[in-house]
């Protein structure tokens, strides 16, 4: 019997196809379709920037020299409407609880956030379940949470007044007594939006290298030493622009005057927006209101440029 001897075909070496590049023009084609791509989503962002922020700002700016009231022609005014307000006796009102407010939720609102968030940067259990807690207020309508806070600020049932019963403290008018209206709102705004703060100012905390620490601790520096040197200088930007922003928010607090208090006792909490939205909805003059706008708009803006002139050369000389 005779074996045949199979031989195994010899190997083939594959040959890798290589594609040629593709022509200039193609190149040309497809990029001017990637900026073409660009630009049509810039220009809808810019389209409703247009229609919904810019166009109603302009459009307030001109009413506000106008005699303005709805189904009726409007009649150039002049300076007229802001004369008007300016010697309206809620516009003093406004104006120093507006600023009080604010004053008072920096003190308050702006220091208890970046507590809560050192607080939260130290814990090693339980640090998702605390973020949920911070953040929960957040979630909430603001109405709803005005309205919670004004069955806890009642003087008779309330639970505020109920709890200091129960530990034999005397009670409080809370929102209803003209010395201490304004600091309850700022307690709920505080406690309202101060959630978001807390996570930035986490998320700031957690971005500093762990070597400037390790290195502040075998220097000798205390918890405080830590926060004072370390904490602070690097997370600097973080604090200047949220200052910036609850600035901005706080100088248009609205919600809680017109849920809480009404804008009383006596005026004792009658904000700028509170006393737009009176002269647009209650005297129905929107050409007070636009004055009353424009008025915050100029101090806010020119606030705004001057603050960030000030930290930008503070930065520069560091």
């Amino acid at each position: 019997m005779t074996r045949t001897a199979t031989r195994s075909p010899a190997p083939t070496t594959a040959v890798r196809q290589v594609q040629a590049p593709p022509p200039a023009g193609g190149r040309r084609r497809r990029r001017l379709l990637d900026q073409a791509r660009a630009y049509a989503f810039l220009i809808g962002g810019l389209i409703c920037f247009a229609l919904f922020s810019w166009y109603p700002a302009i459009r307030a700016v001109v009413i506000s020299f106008q005699k303005y009231t709805p189904g009726s022609s409007p009649e150039w005014v002049g300076t007229d409407n802001f004369t008007q307000v300016w010697h309206d006796p809620e516009f003093t009102a406004a104006w120093r609880n507006t600023l009080v407010f604010t004053l008072l939720a920096l003190l308050v609102g702006f220091a208890i956030p970046f507590v809560l968030a050192l607080v939260l940067n130290e814990l090693r259990h339980w640090k998702a379940f605390f973020r949920i807690v911070v953040y929960l207020p957040v979630m909430i309508p603001p109405v709803v949470t005005a309205l919670l806070w004004k069955w806890f600020y009642d003087p008779g049932a309330g639970l505020a007044n109920e709890t200091l019963r129960f530990l034999h403290l005397p009670t409080s008018n809370w929102s209803n007594g003209t010395d201490t209206a304004l600091i309850s709102l700022v307690i709920v705004a505080t406690w309202a939006n101060m959630g978001g703060t807390v996570l930035i100012y986490l998320a700031a905390l957690q971005s500093i290298p762990g070597d400037l620490y390790e290195a502040a601790e075998l220097d000798g520096a205390s918890l405080l030493q830590r926060v004072r040197y370390v904490t602070i200088p690097q997370t600097r930007f973080v604090i200047l622009m949220l200052m910036l922003l609850q600035i901005i928010a706080t100088m248009q607090v609205f919600t809680e005057p017109f849920v809480i208090t009404g804008g009383g006792p006596e005026n004792a909490t009658v904000t700028v927006l509170y006393l737009i939205y009176k002269y647009a909805f209650l005297y129905n003059d929107f050409g007070g209101a636009c004055a009353l706008s424009v008025m915050l708009l100029v101090l806010l803006g020119v606030f705004s440029a001057a603050y960030l002139r000030l930290t930008r050369s503070g930065e520069d000389d560091l």
